[in-house]
């Protein structure tokens, strides 16, 4: 379901800079002109190339990508963006710009993630250090890949979402399909199962009515 366009959207998302993690807004705007699809704020090669990632994996996981002039910023311009990491805000910017996901669903949230041509996600690095930068810039939520999940739930920060694919995030966010946040398991277990004793996994996947933290 398309729901009312909105101009610009803006995504937090968060750049390693070394063993720390950086703030970032991702600002992407869609508006008349010839299409195409830019990106700016000192970005390396790897988010340059986000273009064609992001392209391919919106139209391969259903969605249609604008037909208008879309630019990307990524704040503040004086950082440099490495690495693959900023995919999935950029994807749910332009999405919620497009009317396909709800602006207020990404309100307080943390995204990094990199998207593969399916609309799949794959790990990215430093999860345990976005999770702290993300407590630091007073994010309840990160969403993240959910091979990511467990190093960023270890921390006592924001609450952590692992997702596999972009479909899954959009659904997240929209409430149509939300996912319940991942946790340590209580008791000292060890990583990787949670309260009820099922894998983070299988956990992962676990339905709740509404987006928690909406």
């Amino acid at each position: 379901m398309v729901r009312g366009v909105v101009s610009v959207c803006r995504v937090r998302s968060l750049a390693l800079q070394g063993v720390d993690a950086l703030p970032v807004e991702v600002e992407v705007d869609v508006g008349a002109g010839l299409p195409g699809f830019s990106i700016v704020g000192l970005p390396d090669a790897a988010v340059q190339e986000a273009r064609e990632r992001v392209r391919v994996a919106i139209s391969n996981s259903g969605y249609k990508f604008p037909t208008k002039k879309v630019i990307v910023n990524l704040a503040p311009a004086n950082l440099r963006k490495e690495g693959p990491a900023f995919d999935l805000p950029i994807a749910l910017a332009v999405l919620a710009a497009s009317g396909h996901v709800p602006g207020e669903g990404l309100a307080g949230a943390g995204v990094v993630g990199e998207l593969s041509l399916d609309g799949g996600l794959r790990p990215v690095r430093g999860a345990l250090s976005m999770a702290e930068g993300a407590k630091r810039e007073g994010l309840g939520v990160l969403i993240l890949p959910h091979q990511n999940a467990a190093e960023a739930a270890a921390t006592s920060g924001p609450k952590t979402y692992g997702v596999t694919s972009l479909r899954e995030a959009v659904g997240l966010l929209s409430g149509e399909a939300p996912v319940s946040p991942f946790s340590p398991q209580a008791n000292g277990e060890g990583p990787g199962t949670n309260p009820s004793g099922r894998t983070s996994r299988t956990w992962r996947g676990k339905r709740s009515p509404s987006a928690p933290w909406r």
